[in-house]
């Protein structure tokens, strides 16, 4: 090799490792945004239409800070769970919590109601009543503030399933049109005690196939209203503020709990055991499904969201289990109960 080519040649090595090196330098000086969507692509997949320039902007603005928020946190790799962004990622934690939840909490005064598992003294060490066939597909609530009718129907689902061995999607419709004359006020909150009232006055609910969910408040059918497919003889309260009363009940059949889930960090949960900080004004109604332990050790109950498959572990939530707090994480042991057939 001549004296010229070798020259050539270790310039060129040269400059290859400059420009190895200066794509290293860039790329950790840059922000780790290549996993995550524009905003643009986002609304493409979601199918999200704004009225004007102006929304778009803001909205556009809006999705940037939650990406960052969402990012910022999922570096840090103390947590126990991750966040994803989602189809509510161009809203504000104010907005997602005006949409969404409308529970209608009262006061949480012991019950002096029965509880018929407090003689229960062993259960499983983990339950998944997805497993057991008593769990339907997850649903999605939309914009209408009626999760306490999807928390109600999904336990009357669960315990419908064990005593019939037939698992059967009730309507949610149904309670949102019809029980109206009393606290449950259809998209704009309700109980899920008073909607197993009103199933047991009303003696049953038909199918979700027979009166299919709008995400409205409608007008009732009475037709429908009348063609029942499930019923129930009554409910009781779980014992407030006892992980330990719930554990009894989760192993038994599915729950209908009450959460407080308006922090920005359950608003973009995708994954792992929920250990955030969150309160105990209660303001959403979910469904306990199953309990376990995961990989690390941390006790959790498995809860059923009515969010739609694109929230969360695909429509579910790990909680964290037995923590110090007597009401539970997030309340969740606060306002418990369960419909009896």
């Amino acid at each position: 090799m001549s004296t010229k080519t070798r020259a050539t040649f270790t310039c060129l090595i040269l400059l290859f490792l400059s420009a190895s090196l200066i794509s290293q330098v860039v790329s950790r000086l840059l922000p780790e945004t290549s996993s995550y969507e524009n905003h643009e692509q986002w609304m493409a997949r979601y199918g999200r239409v704004y009225r004007d320039a102006t929304e778009k902007e803001q909205r556009s603005k809006v999705y940037q800070d939650n990406v960052q928020h969402i990012q910022s946190f999922n570096n840090d790799i103390g947590k126990t769970y991750k966040l994803a962004v989602n189809k509510f990622a161009d809203l504000t934690n104010e907005e997602f919590r005006t949409q969404r939840n409308r529970f209608l909490a009262h006061d949480c005064t012991p019950s002096n109601s029965a509880f018929k598992y407090e003689n229960v003294t062993a259960v499983p060490s983990s339950m998944d009543w997805r497993k057991k066939g008593a769990v339907t597909p997850i649903k999605d609530q939309g914009q209408c503030g009626c999760c306490w009718a999807f928390s109600a129907v999904a336990a009357m689902e669960g315990i419908t399933q064990l005593k019939t061995g037939k698992l059967v999607s009730l309507s949610e419709q149904e309670l949102v049109d019809c029980d109206t004359s009393g606290v449950d006020q259809g998209c704009e909150g309700g109980l899920m005690d008073n909607a197993f009232e009103f199933i047991i006055s009303n003696k049953g609910l038909t199918t979700e196939s027979n009166y299919p969910y709008k995400g409205v408040d409608g007008t009732c059918n009475s037709n429908e209203e009348s063609n029942n497919a499930a019923t129930i003889t009554g409910y009781e309260d779980v014992p407030a503020k006892s992980e330990s009363a719930l554990l009894k009940a989760v192993a038994s059949q599915p729950v209908s709990v009450a959460i407080d889930a308006s922090g920005s960090d359950f608003q973009f949960y995708s994954s792992g055991v929920f250990t955030g900080e969150c309160g105990t004004e209660l303001d959403h109604g979910v469904t306990a499904v199953g309990y376990g332990t995961s990989d690390d050790g941390t006790k959790y109950w498995l809860v059923k969201n009515s969010w739609g498959t694109s929230w969360g572990e695909e429509g579910y939530i790990m909680m964290q289990r037995d923590v110090d707090a007597k009401e539970g994480i997030c309340g969740i042991a606060m306002q418990a109960s369960y419909p009896t057939a």
